[in-house]
């Protein structure tokens, strides 16, 4: 799309500086050893904010403690045990090659790098694929129970995208063992005096003093009260933006607010439209629900995916033969079979429901069969693997998949764009560094199973504490309090938004807009994208977010516990990033990953990508009018650019 559109500009291209040259598997250690380091005394005189309690800002609050700087972490949760990385089930990858399968650094780089459609930074990837190997070890040594094989090593399986069996787990639980290991490492600091942690506030801006990220404005959302909090440096750790469109598999509390408020405040914010949306969730219900379940991607290690082969069959799916079933995915993709990456296995799905062959209410639904593997291997092991998702799958839908299939259809589940971050992880304002899945470093055009623990892991237990050190040996940095102009402003503005958000006295609720900006999304910007569409949708976006500020109703007042008031800044800042969302899509004329755009396929439906033209990471530059199009240009010496097979 040509920016002549109106839509956005094109400025000054933007580079990586901070990663060294040289030989890949050498340049995190050379980054490392060049870094500046801090005399432990000098720590304690040095401060720094870390928003989000997950596996990212959990691991790197509590790492940044034990290496005696002093840290004050803020969450909305009412306890950092909430954070919604105790949702994740299935596993994190690690490069151990437990199983001598032919696992290696190497391979989970090219499985990474090549699962994001040639969208990621080669070294940031390669730098993760280094690190897996010591997350295993940092985990186990704090008591994370992964799962065990009957001579005592820890097993693994596979997850899409991979022909190895590089995923630890702890049956379906991973994300909540892992984040109880952090949470106790945090809890240790806590105990110590080096952590502060401040539950049931959320950030709404950051405070840049003379160019420099140096502190937030936080609300007490139990009183409240609006406060500024300083430091030298700003962590921001607080996941992704899935929820913008409303029915996802995230907490119904995930939001953009945080990112969303510093790319307001100059951080650049990099492929918006890199929205992952993942095959194996529960079915929509209803317009009741407000959000959706997943069921772990480890289920298709044995679980087989089908649908009938004639549309319309409306049989039992015990009374469907197998002649008159169709296991799409294996006919389509042999190599792989119901373990190729997400957005394939989506788009797959999708292609089938389209057909009509979709099974359930409205025809959204494939089978998700454990028939095979209950006779294979036996009901008692297949309840030791996935029991916990089993029973959990039967409270939500009152059907026992031990005896019938699931059903599942694709859903909104990870974002893999997020704000741009060079190699140290520092964003585009010094000293604001973004960890975990705010950022959008590793994962290209669409995430591999299991690599979102690894990456939030990583970036919180070994890089940060590393490339943020390099920033603080700088300081400390000249004294900021609430009397500087910068705090004043800031504060104003926020306390001006929540007053603006309280006068408007519509009549319609904050969900309900935030239904219709989720309806839009994911009929123009979800798993298939059109020129059409996407300019009808940010027309759309626009109009409501227009209708938002005229006619919203936040009842209530600011001084006190207010969920609506909550929802409403949240989803204000939706309606915003939403119309970034659809110009990114649109902008990126071409298919690459979860980026599908219908005019851009294969003749078998594949997704065509454009390395000539869009071989690059989009950073927008926030202008308060048409945003501004900053090109990373991406360059790969070690993996080939070619076409993504997985048949």
């Amino acid at each position: 799309m040509p920016p002549e559109s109106g839509l956005f500009s094109v400025g000054a291209p933007i580079a990586d500086t901070k990663a060294p040259p040289g030989p890949i598997g050498e340049r995190w250690d050379v980054r490392r050893f060049n870094a500046r380091l801090v005399n432990p005394a000098n720590r304690r005189r040095l401060s720094v904010i870390v928003i989000g309690t997950g596996l990212a800002g959990g691991s790197a609050a509590a790492t940044l403690g034990e290496g005696g700087y002093r840290v004050e972490v803020f969450c909305f949760q009412d306890t950092p045990r909430r954070a919604h990385s105790i949702a994740a089930q299935g596993g994190i990858n690690a490069a151990k090659n437990y199983r001598n399968d032919g696992d290696s650094v190497m391979r989970l780089f090219y499985d990474t790098v090549k699962g994001g459609d040639f969208r990621a930074r080669e070294s940031n990837v390669h730098r993760l694929a280094q690190v897996s190997v010591d997350i295993i070890d940092q985990c186990v040594a704090q008591g994370v129970p992964f799962a065990r094989e009957y001579g005592g090593l820890l097993d693994n399986r596979s997850f899409g995208g991979v022909q190895v069996s590089r995923t630890f787990y702890a049956r379906g639980q991973t994300g909540q063992q892992l984040l109880l290991g952090a949470y106790q490492a945090l809890e240790r600091q806590v105990a110590a005096g080096t952590v502060r942690v401040h539950a049931r506030h959320e950030m709404l801006d950051l405070i840049v003093v003379d160019g420099r990220a140096r502190g937030v404005v936080v609300r007490n959302l139990v009183t409240g009260e609006v406060s500024a909090q300083f430091a030298d440096a700003v962590v921001l750790a607080t996941g992704g933006y899935g929820n913008a469109f409303y029915l996802s598999t995230n907490a119904v509390g995930c939001n953009a607010t945080a990112i969303w408020r510093a790319h307001r405040r100059g951080a650049l914010f990099a492929n918006p439209c890199f929205t992952q949306i993942h095959p194996t969730c529960i079915p929509v219900s209803g317009e009741h629900q407000s959000k959706l379940t997943l069921m772990s991607e480890s289920l298709r290690n044995d679980g087989r995916i089908w649908v009938p082969k004639l549309a319309g069959d409306g049989r039992a799916p015990a009374d469907i033969p197998e002649r008159e079933r169709d296991y799409f995915l294996e006919r389509r993709y042999p190599a792989f079979g119901n373990l190729v990456p997400r957005d394939v296995a989506s788009r797959a799905a999708k292609n089938v429901c389209d057909e009509g062959r979709g099974v359930g209410p409205g025809g959204l639904g494939v089978y998700l069969d454990f028939a095979d593997a209950i006779a294979r291997l036996g009901r008692p092991v297949i309840a030791e693997r996935y029991g916990n998702l089993f029973d959990m799958y039967r409270q939500i839908t009152s059907e026992d998949p031990y005896r019938a299939p699931m059903r599942i259809y694709p859903a909104v589940h990870y974002t893999m764009g997020g704000l741009w971050v060079d190699y140290d992880l520092q964003s585009t304002i010094p000293g604001l560094f973004v960890i975990g899945e705010a950022n959008f470093s590793d994962h290209g055009a669409n995430r591999l199973g299991a690599s979102a623990l690894m990456q939030g892991l990583a970036d919180g237990y070994f890089v940060l504490p590393s490339t943020l050190a390099h920033y603080l040996a700088a300081g400390p940095y000249p004294s900021v309090d609430e009397t500087h102009p910068a705090t004043r402003e800031t504060l104003a503005a926020v306390r001006e938004r929540i007053t603006r958000l309280l006068a408007v006295g519509g009549r319609r609720t904050v969900d309900s807009f935030h239904k219709e900006l989720g309806t839009i999304l994911w009929d123009h910007c979800g798993m298939e994208r059109t020129r059409e569409g996407l300019t009808q949708a940010i027309a759309a976006v626009r109009a409501l977010r227009e209708e938002f500020w005229r006619d919203v109703t936040v009842p209530g007042s600011g001084e006190e516990l207010n969920q609506s008031l909550e929802r409403a800044g949240r989803v204000a800042d939706f309606l915003e990033l939403g119309e970034l969302m659809c110009i990114d899509a649109l902008h990126r004329d071409e298919s690459c990953g979860c980026h599908f755009r219908a005019e851009h396929q294969t003749p078998d439906g594949e997704a065509l990508r454009d390395d000539e033209h869009f071989a690059y990471v989009a950073a927008w530059e926030h202008t308060g009018g048409p945003p501004v199009l900053h090109k990373e240009q991406l360059a790969y010496e070690y993996v080939e650019l070619k076409a993504r097979s997985y048949k």
